[in-house]
């Protein structure tokens, strides 16, 4: 544990961590929750930013589209069609940056599971100007801060009307096996499923386009590895996957706030109590490595490593608590379903390595510029 010059505490242990992230005297802070506190008070904030008993209802109605035998028998058979496109037009082209392939797969898995399924052409287009390599901070005391305030209201009109008002437009008509369907019958307004959708395409387009390619870059770079990964069985690969993740957690920093006085452990140490009111930075990168947690080396990618009990295999990369990410099992297979194909491709290579940047607020990476190719080698 340590303090920032700001007050802010900052979280490194496993234990610590997992007490925070669990604990009912915190609530979810950071990820522009100061601006969604502002909306009026009749509009129901996406489930990212709810916390408390309305919180947990949600999660509970809603862990049936997460399920890994849901993943399984409904998202599967997606994940390998839209594999299958990607890598016919890898194969065709011969070369294609790996983030596009990646983003295309990530795009129509998250689709399946929301329900955006009658989208206008150029969906993509729309995501990666709603969620562009950087951002502005919109206002209206500059001309910047001017420009990205319409830019974002044009771009939340154009991925509703292209979209999501389709998708609210077909489920009234007749509804469907999907978060969407679900949201209506909650009674959700046209914005509020918006606000929804697009919580879910940053949580399950953005961050696994990043993490598809950081697996790829590590099994590129590591013939050992690559070797490992595809002589093992499923199970085998999920675990390859689950400890690149630990290693490279594409959210780095989890923020909360206390609502309350809360004690952590001490590693040791005389209990702390962080006082009511503080915001707490749980520092993903760090608690992965915890020995306490993951055992000795910490550093070193081990598939299957022992964990100490209650540790999971990628770490805290997933969360933990109310807001643990209820797509590790849809991201985790979609990856595999991806990597395992794209590395049976006969003469498959990376012919440039991607470049890294980096999102200050969550600390996350960016890998974009990584060409691969496949075909025979000049």
């Amino acid at each position: 544990m340590s303090r920032t010059d700001d007050g802010d505490w900052q979280v490194r242990g496993y234990d610590e961590a997992r007490t925070v992230l669990r604990s009912t005297a915190t609530v979810q802070a950071g990820l522009g929750i100061e601006s969604v506190e502002k909306l009026p008070a009749r509009v129901r904030r996406p489930v990212i930013y709810r916390d408390g008993p309305e919180h947990r209802e949600h999660r509970r109605q809603t862990a049936r589209f997460f399920t890994p035998r849901r993943v399984d028998q409904h998202y599967r058979d997606v994940m390998d069609r839209v594999t299958r496109a990607q890598l016919d037009h890898l194969k065709s082209a011969g070369r294609a940056p790996l983030s596009d392939l990646t983003f295309n797969l990530a795009i129509e898995v998250a689709c399946a599971v929301i329900g955006l399924t009658e989208s206008r052409p150029g969906i993509k287009q729309r995501l990666e100007r709603f969620f562009p390599e950087k951002f502005g901070t919109p206002g209206l005391t500059s001309l910047h801060g001017i420009y990205w305030m319409m830019r974002q209201n044009t771009n939340w009109l154009r991925v509703y009307l292209g979209d999501v008002r389709p998708a609210v437009r077909a489920r009234r008509r007749g509804r469907r096996d999907d978060l969407i369907s679900h949201l209506l019958d909650e009674g959700c307004s046209s914005v509020e499923i918006l606000g929804e959708c697009l919580t879910f395409a940053a949580a399950g387009m953005v961050t696994t386009r990043e993490f598809v390619t950081a697996a790829a870059w590590h099994l590129f770079s590591d013939a050992t590895l690559l070797a490992h990964y595809q002589a093992a069985d499923e199970a085998g690969r999920l675990a390859v996957l689950n400890e690149i993740l630990r290693l490279e957690p594409v959210i780095g920093r989890l923020r909360r706030r206390t609502t309350e006085p809360l004690d952590l452990p001490g590693n040791g140490e005389k209990t702390l109590t962080i006082p009511a009111g503080a915001h707490i930075d749980v520092l993903l990168d760090h608690t992965n490595l915890d020995e306490r947690a993951v055992g000795p080396q910490p550093q070193r990618l081990r598939p299957g490593r022992a964990t100490s009990e209650g540790a999971a295999s990628p770490g805290l990369s997933f969360g933990d608590g109310p807001h643990k990410c209820p797509g590790m099992h849809i991201a985790l297979l979609e990856t595999d379903v991806f990597l395992s194909g794209l590395f049976a491709l006969p003469g498959l290579r990376m012919a440039t390595p991607p470049t890294i940047g980096f999102v200050d607020g969550i600390a996350s990476y960016e890998l974009r510029h990584c060409i691969v190719e496949v075909g025979t080698a000049p």
